[in-house]
């Protein structure tokens, strides 16, 4: 393998390591706060719209989560983003911000940290990984919940429908109305 000489010197320093776990455990946390905010906004919507659950009601609830999901993980990259900038990685937040959202959802980018952080790149991914899997399974949740919903209203609107009364059948010919 032919790699530069810069390349070819890189070392994993402790700092390095202290400062990546150091991030995946901040990520981690503020997703778990985020997961549980979004968690409990749906069950109170939720519970708000139970009089009367509909098609709508459902599908905005499982909208306004997938929002508010893209917030928490757009929420998380700012503070790699952020450290990234304070270390001088980056020359502006928007090139951090572009650089850390692309590792962190697995994208890459044609950007590279400087060589005593380059095992971040690794550890955002991984980050973003974990992070995507626990939103994929809140999601899911929810998807679950309202597919139930549907469901139990389809079954309700068959079973009104079937036990009403039929129509009196029209009298025989010949017999008085």
């Amino acid at each position: 393998m032919n790699l530069p000489a810069t390349e070819a010197q890189y070392v994993i320093s402790l700092e390095e390591v202290l400062w990546g776990g150091a991030l995946v455990a901040v990520t981690m946390a503020m997703h778990g706060l985020g997961m549980l905010s979004i968690l409990r906004v749906s069950g109170g919507l939720k519970h708000r719209f139970e009089p009367r659950p509909s098609f709508g009601s459902g599908l905005l609830i499982l909208v306004l989560a997938s929002w508010m999901i893209m917030l928490v993980h757009l929420t998380e990259v700012v503070v790699w983003a952020s450290f990234f900038l304070w270390k001088g990685a980056f020359p502006n937040h928007s090139l951090a911000y572009y650089f850390s959202l692309n590792e962190y959802t697995t994208v890459g980018s044609n950007f590279n940290l400087p060589l005593r952080w380059r095992l971040l790149e690794g550890m955002i991914a991984t980050a973003g990984l974990l992070t995507f899997a626990w939103s994929t399974g809140v999601l899911l949740t929810l998807a679950q919940d309202f597919q139930d919903q549907q469901m139990t209203l389809l079954r309700q609107r068959r079973e009104k429908r079937l036990a009403k009364p039929a129509p009196p059948a029209p009298p025989a010919a010949g017999q008085p109305h």
